[in-house]
């Protein structure tokens, strides 16, 4: 005879990780991907509106601006080294074209990464998403 194990987000064993990570990068929920994860540019919410999962035990720390710096490192640099040796525009060119990408490109995908740090996070039932009848000293 098999048990179902008993989950706090949903009546499911497993959470699917891909599906929460891509969840958190739209700014949803990670658990039904209606509510709004952020209320500001990466400010978690306490609670989702739509579901009442609990926001607010979450630890993404440092990890969704390495992601970013990472990201963008292993895309514009490489880009705007190839149309450095490509084209040789100058250097005042160069630096109003890739200052603004830059710019942009980590403004955009800070909030995408630490939503799917989050969403990581609740499929994996790390810190906060562990459940009501988790060891409070597990996380730790």
């Amino acid at each position: 005879m098999t048990q179902a194990v008993q989950t706090f987000g949903g009546d499911r064993d497993r959470r699917s990780w891909a599906s929460a990570m891509a969840r958190g990068a739209a700014h949803k929920c990670p658990e039904c991907g209606r509510g709004k994860l952020f209320s500001g540019y990466v400010k978690t919410k306490p609670q989702c509106e739509s579901c009442g999962l609990d926001l607010s035990g979450h630890r993404a720390d440092d990890a969704p601006p390495y992601i970013t710096i990472i990201i963008v490192g292993h895309v514009m640099i490489p880009l705007a080294l190839a149309v450095k040796q490509l084209f040789d525009p100058p250097i005042t060119l160069q630096f109003a074209i890739w200052l603004p990408l830059i710019t942009l490109a980590s403004w955009a995908l800070l909030p995408a990464s630490k939503g799917a740090m989050i969403g990581l996070q609740w499929a994996n039932r790390m810190h906060g998403f562990a459940g009501p009848d988790a060891d409070p000293e597990a996380d730790v």
